[in-house]
Parts: C-alpha cells; sequence; structure tokens
C-alpha cells in the first residue's frame, strides 16, 4: 500500500504502544499523519500542545510522520490531510467492538476513506495511557510503556499536580 494514513488518538499521554502502532502503520503507507484529538470532553491530563510536543519529541527521527492536532469530525481531518486510509490500533475485543462501530459510521460518512486495524503487540496489548497515568500516579514503574522524554513529562507534570 502507498499513500497517506490518519492515525488519531488523544495520545494522554503517547505510549510505546501507540509509538508500536505508527512504525507498524509506515511499512503500509507512505505517510502517517498522527492526529492529536483535541478533544476537551476526555478530560486530557496533558493539553493539546503537550500531547503534540510530546508525540513530535518520540518520532523526531522519522520525517515520513507529521503530527497534527484537530478538532470536529474524523473523517473532516482526514480528507483535509488527503488521506485515504484510518489506521487504528486494537488490544482486545472491547476495543474491537468499539472500533467496528466507529468504522462503520465512518464508512458511511466517507466511503472513499478505508480503516485498518492493527493488532497491538502482545508485549503492548494491555498498556494504555490512563493506566500508565494511573499507576504512575501511584509512584509505580511504568518507563518500559513510555519514551524517555514522555516519561519525564509525566513524573514532573504529577509532581507538579501534588
Amino acid at each position: 500500500m502507498t499513500g497517506i494514513a490518519i492515525y488519531p488518538g488523544t495520545f494522554d499521554p503517547v505510549t510505546r504502544g501507540h509509538i508500536d502502532i505508527c512504525l507498524r502503520a509506515l511499512r503500509m503507507f507512505d505517510q502517517v499523519v498522527i492526529g492529536v484529538a483535541n478533544s476537551l470532553a476526555k478530560e486530557p491530563f496533558f493539553n493539546i500542545d503537550e500531547r503534540l510536543e510530546m508525540l513530535q519529541i518520540a518520532f523526531a527521527d522519522d520525517a515520513r510522520i507529521l503530527v497534527k492536532p484537530f478538532s470536529g469530525l474524523l473523517i473532516d481531518f482526514a480528507r483535509e490531510c488527503g488521506a485515504e486510509v484510518i489506521v487504528r490500533g486494537v488490544r482486545a475485543i472491547s476495543d474491537f467492538e468499539y472500533e467496528v462501530q466507529l468504522a462503520g459510521m465512518n464508512e458511511s460518512l466517507a466511503p472513499e476513506i478505508e480503516t485498518v486495524f492493527l493488532t497491538a503487540a502482545q508485549r503492548y496489548a494491555f498498556v494504555s495511557s490512563s493506566l500508565v497515568r494511573e499507576i504512575a500516579r501511584l509512584d509505580g514503574d511504568v518507563s518500559e510503556f513510555l519514551h524517555p522524554e514522555v516519561l519525564q513529562r509525566l513524573t514532573a507534570k504529577l509532581e507538579a499536580c501534588k
């Protein structure tokens, strides 16, 4: 496959699981645009600028990965970026059920944009941003799940919240 793919999410914070999905998507597409959802409804721990910056640091070595914020409908963002594909990472059956619903709705709104599911690598199948934040909040070691710079920022932000 070639072309542009969108990898959307809140990335609050970006984990090694997110990084793995994105790098694997690059094996199939010429470019991956990471769409960082500016969703206040999810009440993110990191603001949009912090999340964008952490993603830019995590992917600084690959010019084929672009990091952009978006709000509104994902399909509108995908069209703006010229993407033909939406990439979604799936960890468990519960993820899959939800993602199939989203893919079906996106397909009805934009039949020209395909959704591709990538299963999480086994070592990241249980990793989520919210779980990583909670473990870190309780002083657990989450270093294996985060880029070193992201870990440093998470630790600093948690300290500032105490």
